[in-house]
């Protein structure tokens, strides 16, 4: 896996490349502002590129401008951003860009290994990942639930490890139910949502987008 690394802080910039890299993936680039990353995307096309919210040069949210500019321009490399703080509004806007290949990772991960690498990993292959925390927040910021209120527990449940990116095996796992249930829920969540089956929908994703948005 090739990987692009763009972050302001030269400590944990450093710490990310070594990380990414004594597991045997190659950073073949690592920045410090949101224009850098652009450049190195454009000149490298890495598998995934990592940035922080905030970046030079305005240091406001640069970094994630620039990771929504690259899922339109750069559609196949995978975007994974990297927050010191739970920014609710950018994970649902990375999810209103693209369908897949996207991550939002609060920083405090970084220091689990298997957990980064993981991450990464999994939007390499373009999957969605969502951090359980980020989750978790904006859960308690929702004060209109009409819409969810439709789902049963075990529902809500399923649809949460859903936000976190977990395939049904996963889930399954997590809740210790067969996949067979995992799926049945999977289709009432569908349901009760309105998200009828479409050929240019994934409605896994606008599942999410809904559980993230009330």
């Amino acid at each position: 896996m090739r990987v692009v690394i763009a972050e302001d802080s030269a400590l944990l910039r450093e710490g990310l490349v070594q990380l990414i890299s004594m597991v045997g993936h190659e950073v073949v680039a690592a920045v410090d502002d949101a224009p850098g990353l652009l450049r190195a995307v454009a000149e490298h096309e890495p598998d995934v590129a990592v940035t922080d919210v905030r970046m030079p040069p305005d240091n406001s949210d640069d970094g994630l401008r620039a990771a929504l500019r690259l899922t339109r321009t750069h559609p196949d490399v995978g975007i994974l951003v990297l927050s010191q703080y739970v920014v609710p509004g950018a994970a649902a806007d990375l999810l209103e860009s693209t369908a897949s290949g996207i991550g939002y990772l609060l920083k405090d991960r970084v220091g689990d290994v298997d957990e980064l690498i993981d991450t990464l990993e999994r939007v390499a292959s373009r999957g969605t990942v969502i951090d359980p925390e980020v989750v978790r927040r904006l859960l308690g910021r929702r004060r209109h639930r009409s819409t969810l209120e439709r789902l049963s527990p075990r529902e809500r449940e399923v649809l949460a490890l859903m936000a976190q990116g977990r395939s049904n095996a996963a889930v399954a796992a997590q809740l210790v139910i067969s996949e067979a249930a995992v799926a049945k829920n999977i289709s009432g969540i569908f349901g009760k949502l309105g998200l009828h089956p479409a050929p240019q929908d994934n409605r896994r994703v606008l599942a999410v987008l809904a559980y993230l948005g009330n």
